[in-house]
């Protein structure tokens, strides 16, 4: 007898309880400061107002007819590339078809591309904002000119695989810093 109630016991204990439910996908929410900006003068024809989340710009990167400047945010693991070209002897074309390709070279991965018309007239400057949409390697490239001396271009890259849910917030908050570095953007004469 005993033989025979242990185990209807036994049985009767475990399967006692509520049936098993998946768990919903929990994702992280990511909050970030409000931004402030200073002025970052550097010794490069042109100003701009970058974030104080952003590490201290510490080089200038030169080369025969390149310079540039790397805008680093640590905490959100980005750097926003910004490069600087002199415009002479009609290059202007030659410079907004090479930051127009290096944007659709993206559009393998990228889920879509919406463009931004950029106009300053007062200060001289005009550009373009590229946001990239989906698991491309840069999610926003933007260029900004004054269309006879000077072009700047930009890209905002992470320090990660690609993987468009997991950086969208920082995506979205960097993208109103690259909105604030072109509306800031001061060319020196």
């Amino acid at each position: 007898m005993k033989r025979i109630v242990l185990p209807i016991l036994s049985l009767l204990m475990l399967s006692c309880g509520d049936d098993p439910l998946p768990k919903p996908k929990g994702y992280l929410r990511l909050e970030y400061p409000k931004a402030d900006y200073e002025k970052a003068e550097i010794p490069l024809p042109f100003s701009f107002d970058k974030n104080k989340l952003a590490a201290p710009i510490t080089s200038v990167k030169s080369s025969a007819n390149t310079n540039g400047v790397d805008v680093k945010y640590p905490a959100l693991k980005a750097t926003i590339y910004l490069t600087y070209k002199e415009v002479k002897n009609g290059n202007l074309d030659s410079l907004l078809r090479d930051t127009q390709n290096l944007t659709q070279k993206h559009t393998l991965k990228a889920a879509e591309i919406s463009q931004g018309e950029f106009l300053n007239a007062e200060n001289r400057v005009y550009g373009m904002l590229y946001e990239i949409g989906g698991d491309a390697a840069s999610q926003s490239q933007f260029y900004v000119t004054d269309s006879i001396n000077h072009f700047l271009s930009g890209s905002l890259y992470f320090y990660a695989k690609p993987n468009y849910d997991s950086i969208y917030p920082a995506s979205e908050y960097l993208k109103k810093d690259i909105k604030r570095i072109m509306e800031s953007v001061r060319w020196k004469e």
